[in-house]
């Protein structure tokens, strides 16, 4: 038997639901009230409180969490929602999601991580919008392709220009942010000293990717998504395939591969070596990407500019 307890707190826009397993002691209360809860919580001393990812409404919570020095883990929503639909739980409301949650945190006891400083933050802000906007940017030339109407097709073209001088102000912005930070500064060159990887995949690593460097290749190619999962049973081979990780991330990577396996030496070979083998073009890219990210890793965390000599970071498998 043990006297540890975990809470799982659901928040949504006004109001925090939180739920302690075991035992399901229940709180309740809106933002504004968080004092309480955080009282509460003291009083229990839950090995871990987690909360789910919300699109940003629970980072302030977590963070006034952490500050009364409560341990925090944010997690990923379909994670929760999957063990709850294995557990039986198929009802949805904000009392049983935070029982969900805490029967999450009870079972798999995810490690708390430490949150991003108020720096980080706002580049990883930055960052965010920028992705928005391209999306927008994206679909407003879409539309533009299939609208025929001169008035309509004038509004596009003005829209997708304000998208692109909003664009250029974010990049300038974040620019500024890298420059005027050491640690980021020396992080950006590291990274743009590899073919292939320019600002855009920088500056997201930098602000998306902080554990870029202090984890192993394995470790690092899983976070991201781009480690391949077995799908075998018993004779069957299935094909291998990623998942998960960080979406945003992989698709600048994605982006980033695209350039290297024609500018890189390293991945360029790879990539004609494994086309050469019989595979197909996306799979033999998603490898490169692999690889790339590994070589990222390793560049970081040597601290080694990219070289042609055979250094760790151009020799991984």
């Amino acid at each position: 038997m043990t006297d540890e307890c975990f809470a799982g707190i659901d928040v949504s826009k006004h109001k925090l639901d939180t739920c302690l397993m075991p035992g399901r002691q229940r709180h309740s209360c809106s933002l504004d009230k968080i004092e309480g809860l955080i009282a509460w919580l003291k009083k229990h001393a839950p090995k871990i409180v987690v909360l789910e990812a919300t699109g940003g409404y629970e980072r302030e919570t977590a963070a006034a969490l952490v500050a009364e020095g409560l341990q925090v883990a944010i997690v990923n929503p379909y994670q929760v929602r999957a063990f709850a639909q294995a557990s039986g739980r198929l009802a949805k409301t904000d009392k049983l999601d935070a029982e969900a949650i805490a029967a999450f945190a009870a079972a798999l006891r995810p490690e708390p991580r430490p949150l991003a400083d108020q720096d980080l933050a706002v580049l990883q802000a930055l960052m965010a919008r920028r992705r928005q906007l391209i999306a927008m940017r994206k679909a407003e030339a879409n539309r533009l392709e299939t609208t025929k109407q001169a008035n309509l097709r004038q509004g596009i073209q003005s829209h997708i220009a304000w998208l692109q001088t909003e664009i250029a102000k974010l990049d300038e912005e974040s620019s500024g942010k890298i420059e005027n930070s050491s640690v980021w500064r020396a992080k950006d060159e590291l990274l743009q000293s590899v073919p292939g990887v320019g600002d855009v995949l920088s500056r997201t690593l930098i602000a998306d990717l902080p554990e870029l460097g202090s984890l192993s290749r394995r470790q690092i190619a899983a976070l991201v998504g781009v480690a391949p999962f077995n799908r075998d049973s018993g004779k069957l081979r299935g094909t291998r395939s990623i998942f998960g990780g960080r979406g945003a991330i992989r698709h600048v990577l994605y982006m980033a591969a695209l350039s290297a396996v024609r500018h890189n030496p390293v991945l360029a070979a790879a990539y004609a070596r494994l086309r050469q083998a019989g595979k197909p073009p996306k799979l033999a890219l998603t490898a490169c990407m692999r690889r790339l990210i590994v070589i990222l890793n390793t560049i970081v965390k040597t601290n080694t500019p990219w070289t042609l000599t055979p250094l760790p970071h151009n020799t991984v498998a």
